[in-house]
């Protein structure tokens, strides 16, 4: 079986002891490739590192998240277009608005997420994002400006059945994580009518580690816990829950 972890940020200091053990547990595990959203300016040359570090392993996506929008977002948006400019990147990500720790900077979330949004248009290219509090506000953009130049993921996703239909209504995948696994999320009953050729597997590790190992520092090898979970779910066999979303993701963010 092979997985694709559509969202880790194993370039954070929180891996820098053992991030070559952690992704061989993840090879090991069958994770055969990783995805990496960047966060905003702090993070990019660990992230750059990383990808270098393990080429065609690891590959980039790159962003400012809503939760580094502050005022002074115009110097982090060069920043987000320069390495955009220069490296071969996957995905404008993890961009989005968050309304769970802070609204101050709504204006601003919704400004910086429209302009990442055009770069995606621009160069062609999958947008992931993190709906915190805000799939109102999110949709409301997307309704504004979308069009068939424009896909991408919602990541973490803890919606209703309403919710996801309109995202998969818009043309955008569903990225399950631990969350998926957590007893009284009732997510469960969410996913159960969500048709798997819309869903992508995601760790969004070292976060959101996933039943039986919630509580501790998350990893790429989890995923096999969210897919058991998903082929509980759907009642078919984890090798088919694999086969259909690793080949999501790779059509998604053209990694095959």
């Amino acid at each position: 079986m092979q997985f694709i972890d559509t969202h880790t940020h194993i370039f954070l200091s929180d891996f820098n002891d053992d991030r070559d053990t952690i992704i061989k547990n993840a090879q090991t595990e069958g994770v055969v490739k990783m995805l990496l959203p960047n966060v905003d300016s702090s993070t990019i040359k660990q992230l750059s590192d990383t990808v270098e570090k393990y080429p065609n392993y690891c590959f980039p996506a790159v962003g400012l998240h809503p939760t580094s929008v502050n005022k002074d977002y115009s110097s982090e948006l060069q920043i987000v277009e320069q390495y955009l400019n220069s490296n071969k990147v996957y995905a404008i990500g993890e961009i989005g608005i968050d309304l769970y720790w802070d609204k101050t900077y709504l204006k601003e979330q919704e400004t910086v997420f429209r302009h990442q949004i055009n770069l995606a248009k621009a160069h062609n290219l999958p947008i992931i994002i993190h709906a915190r509090d805000s799939f109102n506000e999110i949709f409301n953009i997307l309704d504004d400006i979308n069009d068939n130049k424009l896909t991408g993921v919602f990541h973490a996703f803890t919606g209703n059945k309403e919710q996801a239909n309109k995202i998969i209504d818009l043309g955008f995948k569903i990225g399950l994580g631990g969350i998926l696994t957590f007893k009284n999320s009732g997510l469960d009953k969410v996913v159960s009518d969500i048709d798997i050729k819309n869903i992508v597997l995601e760790t969004d590790s070292p976060y959101l580690a996933p039943t039986p190992k919630r509580g501790k520092r998350n990893e790429s090898a989890y995923i096999k816990y969210i897919a058991n979970k998903l082929a509980e779910i759907k009642e078919i066999s984890i090798k088919e829950v694999a086969e259909i979303t690793t080949n999501n993701a790779e059509q998604l963010f053209k990694l095959s």
